[in-house]
């Protein structure tokens, strides 16, 4: 299986998820969402959401399907 694999190529209009093996630096994980799935913009996308009081519920969270992965929201 892929180390990160895009789960919802769209969130909202400025967002995506994606499903990455643990231990996958973050640098890792923009470079992938950004090949797999180019956001169209000028940064691509170039922040993980986490701890961020204005996306609440945007925070990484468990795969339900995979122990050893995390379920990330990206922004462009």
């Amino acid at each position: 299986m892929e180390k990160v694999i895009v789960t919802r190529p769209i969130v909202g209009i400025y967002a995506m998820q994606v499903c990455a093996k643990n231990g996958v630096s973050d640098e890792e994980i923009l470079e992938q969402a950004n090949v797999k799935n180019p956001a169209g913009s000028a940064n691509g996308w170039s922040r993980i959401c986490r701890n961020d009081p204005n996306h609440p519920n945007s925070d990484p969270v468990q795969c339900k399907t995979y122990s050893d992965r995390m379920h990330y929201i990206l922004f462009c």
